[in-house]
C-alpha cells in the first residue's frame, strides 16, 4: 500500500512539472520577434520586448499559461501549441493575420496589432498591466 500510495504521489508531482511547459511556447515567440523586432527601428523597444515583455506579448498575469491578452486570444484561435510549434510558416501567416485586426475590435479606427508594435507599443498592452492578474471572466 504504501509502495502505491508513493508512486501515485510522485505521477502527481511529475504531472504538475510538466502541466504549464507548453504554455507560452518559445518557437511561437522566436516567430514573432524575428518578424516584427529583431529590425525593429526603435532599439529601446526591441530590447524591452526581449528582456522584460517575454511572454507577456501574448500572455496576462503572473502564471503566464492559461491566461492571453486581447493579442494572444486571437493567435490561440489560430495556432494549436502541440501541432503548430514546428510549422513557421502557419506561424507567420497567424502573425500576420492578427497584425490586421483593429486592437479594439468594435472600433475600426482603433489601431490594428501591427501599428501598435510599428510605434513601439506592446499588441496586448501595456507590460505592467500585463503582469496583473486578469480579472475573473
Amino acid at each position: 500500500m504504501r509502495t502505491f500510495a508513493l508512486t501515485m504521489f510522485c505521477a502527481v508531482a511529475l504531472s504538475g512539472f510538466t502541466a504549464n511547459s507548453a504554455s507560452a511556447i518559445a518557437p511561437f515567440q522566436a516567430v514573432f520577434i524575428k518578424e516584427y523586432i529583431n529590425d525593429h527601428p526603435n532599439e529601446e523597444f526591441a530590447k524591452m520586448v526581449k528582456t522584460k515583455a517575454k511572454c507577456h506579448i501574448c500572455h496576462q498575469g503572473k502564471k503566464i499559461g492559461p491566461h492571453h491578452n486581447a493579442y494572444g486570444k486571437h493567435l490561440v484561435e489560430l495556432l494549436d501549441a502541440k501541432t503548430d510549434k514546428k510549422d513557421v510558416e502557419k506561424i507567420k501567416a497567424a502573425l500576420a493575420t492578427v497584425a490586421e485586426m483593429h486592437s479594439d475590435p468594435e472600433d475600426d479606427k482603433s489601431p490594428t496589432y501591427g501599428e501598435l508594435i510599428a510605434k513601439g507599443e506592446l499588441p496586448g498592452g501595456d507590460l505592467e498591466k500585463a503582469k496583473e492578474e486578469p480579472k475573473e471572466e
